[in-house]
């Protein structure tokens, strides 16, 4: 038996017949996994969560949920899967703890299980708050614990983050790596943003075009790259530190008058550079190590 919670083959899908929306599709999403789903806007995210969810109807190909097939188990399977898509659907002129206890009941849930899920999303303190009150950071977190109120095995999320300020980002992904981590559920999340499936995630797959570029963990996502790093340097003389650059043979280029960008062969080399720097008595406001894995993701959806 496979150990994938989600699995799809040759999964294909078109809004029109001129056009696959998305292409022999080969899903794989670990059980106990927190799995990334990345692309860029318009790549066809989306449109596989609804498929998976059974709100869209495949062209062909398969879907397996908990290791069945999910056109043969579609109510067994929906059962346990928790979603959040888009904006969740909340009555604003309700408070919270109302807004879950409407949801417990259209989904014959009891109600002592409102206070747990309350708990897990830290919302204990403005249970009685109107929802119209709250941030979208709060919101969101609301609707996952209307998600979670069925104890869900698989919890999908279509970019939580989206439109979210810092703090309300940390916070959601500190609420992820909890639930998978403490409760033992597989997350699924979609997103555009590299950084955040960096951060969050221990798999990943890119998508574009509908179809499935790169799929592993996201170590070996990272691993995949030359140890090669680009540093943008602010100094006060950005001319001397090309000199010393050039002294130590590696490629240097100002971008401007204060900012130089300098390529090396190693992290591990960066702390002699910084030394031979300081010993020159030059000033460094800042060091900035560009992401490799960000021009990966660029060249495999640019392509």
């Amino acid at each position: 038996m496979s150990n994938y919670i989600i699995e799809t083959e040759e999964l294909d899908f078109s809004y029109s017949k001129s056009n696959k929306d998305i292409e022999k599709l080969n899903l794989q999403v670990p059980k106990g996994s927190i799995y990334g789903f990345l692309g860029p806007n318009g790549s066809g995210k989306s449109t596989t969560i609804r498929l998976l969810l059974g709100l869209l109807k495949k062209d062909s190909g398969n879907i397996s949920l908990f290791e069945n097939s999910f056109k043969e188990n579609k109510i067994e399977s929906l059962s346990k899967i928790g979603a959040l898509i888009e904006n969740p659907s909340l009555y604003e002129h309700l408070s919270a703890i109302d807004n879950l206890k409407i949801a417990a009941n259209y989904k014959s849930i009891n109600k002592s299980k409102i206070e747990e899920v309350l708990n897990i999303v830290k919302l204990t303190h403005a249970k009685h708050k109107k929802v119209k009150k709250y941030s979208l950071g709060m919101k969101q977190r609301l609707g996952i614990a209307i998600a979670l109120l069925s104890n869900p095995e698989i919890l999908i999320l279509d970019e939580p983050t989206n439109g979210l300020d810092p703090k309300g980002i940390i916070e959601m992904r500190a609420l992820i790596k909890s639930l998978n981590k403490e409760y033992g559920t597989t997350i699924f999340i979609s997103s555009h943003l590299l950084s955040e499936i960096e951060k969050t995630c221990s798999h990943v797959g890119i998508l574009n075009g509908g179809k499935m570029l790169f799929q592993n963990t996201v170590k070996a996502l990272q691993e995949s790259q030359s140890d090669t790093v680009v540093i943008t340097i602010e100094t006060n003389d950005s001319n001397l530190i090309k000199k010393i650059t050039n002294q130590l043979s590696f490629y240097s280029e100002i971008i401007n008058g204060s900012f130089i960008n300098v390529t090396i062969n190693s992290k591990k080399e960066i702390p002699s550079l910084i030394d031979k720097i300081r010993k020159a008595d030059l000033d460094i406001y800042q060091i900035n190590v560009k992401n490799n894995l960000e021009d990966l993701f660029l060249t495999l959806t640019e392509n």
